[in-house]
């Protein structure tokens, strides 16, 4: 395979660009904190827990295996230096990412991330982890209990009797007349004076999360996408996402309560070793998107552009709603 090729080039280079640390500077040196430090300049989906479970394996070795927990939504890849060249171009759009991804040197521009980067929660758990293990610690100066002043004693007041308390008679209020002006109210009688019944226990961040919110915008720039997306039939939104329960779904249908995540993979055209990177990539993606829709009420359904996308799909996840897009 091409792409597994590729990765154990740059292991070789990786391990050949590498000098014995110094005893000097241990933390400098530290390949674990050097992959932590190089994946915290990324975007990821999972919060970096793969770079964290990987950090200990050389970077190429990371950037493979944690390759699909990135955004690609957010990330361009460059490959400057020439070395990851493929000769099929349906390759290029995947284990091109990769390859350069794997560099074992950060060229400039090779990796190009849109918008700012906010360090993934456990990969910022880790480098403080770091940080604390160098840190000295000083502990606080001990110093005397101190002294407490002892208390005055005084003599006790002598005991006196209690005077006796006599009850004081109640007197009941005199009965108000009726105003001539107001009418009594009458007081309820019958089923027709219950109290309405409490509505189901939602609370408003529920509410919020999962009520659909149109934007005037598509994620990923890409034409194509976001023509399949606009011509779905019945979508209330052609032109931007929709969002819902923290995921900008391509399109909603609110007639039917369907949700949509559309791909636009030539997947037909692919050689076997980039087909089954694709699924790798996607399949525990559309199970998250899906899971967020249900959580929400809403179904949830796949647009593909091929017959054999959506069937290499199905034998990975039969129960997945997967439709093929004959209008784009």
């Amino acid at each position: 395979m091409r792409l597994r090729a590729c990765i154990a080039l740059l292991l070789f280079v990786s391990s050949c660009a590498t000098s014995a640390p110094s005893p000097k500077e241990p933390a400098a040196r530290d390949p674990r904190l050097a992959n932590l430090q190089r994946a915290a300049k990324l975007p990821w989906t999972d919060g970096g827990r793969c770079a964290v479970r990987e950090a200990s394996e050389p970077w190429p070795v990371l950037a493979e295996r944690c390759y699909q927990a990135l955004d690609h939504d957010r990330l361009e890849f460059h490959d400057i230096t020439g070395r990851c060249a493929v000769a099929s171009a349906g390759a290029a759009a995947v284990g091109l990412g990769v390859c350069v991804l794997a560099a074992p040197e950060i060229v400039v521009g090779a990796v190009v991330v849109a918008g700012v980067v906010v360090v993934g929660f456990a990969i910022k758990e880790a480098l403080e982890a770091y940080e604390k293990k160098g840190r000295p610690q000083v502990r606080p100066p001990t110093l005397p209990p101190p002294t407490l002043p002892v208390p005055e004693t005084r003599p006790e007041p002598e005991a006196r009797p209690v005077p006796e308390v006599k009850p004081v008679p109640i007197t009941k209020p005199a009965p108000q007349k009726p105003s001539p002006t107001k009418r009594p109210k009458p007081e309820p009688k019958g089923p027709d004076f219950f109290p309405p019944l409490d509505p189901p226990e939602t609370s408003e961040r529920d509410r919020n999360r999962c009520e659909p919110i149109p934007k005037n915008y598509h994620r990923g720039g890409n034409k194509l996408h976001n023509k399949c997306a606009d011509r779905i039939p019945n979508n209330i939104n052609p032109g931007g996402d929709v969002f819902v329960n923290g995921k900008d779904f391509d399109a909603l249908q609110l007639a039917t309560r369907t949700l949509w995540e559309v791909k636009t993979d030539n997947f037909d055209t692919y050689p076997p070793e980039l087909r089954e990177f694709v699924l790798v990539d996607q399949l525990p993606k559309l199970q998250h998107e899906r899971a967020l829709a249900l959580a929400c009420g809403f179904d949830f359904k796949v647009g593909v552009r091929s017959a054999a996308h959506k069937a290499a799909l199905l034998a990975q996840d039969i129960t997945l709603d997967i439709v093929v897009m004959n209008w784009c």
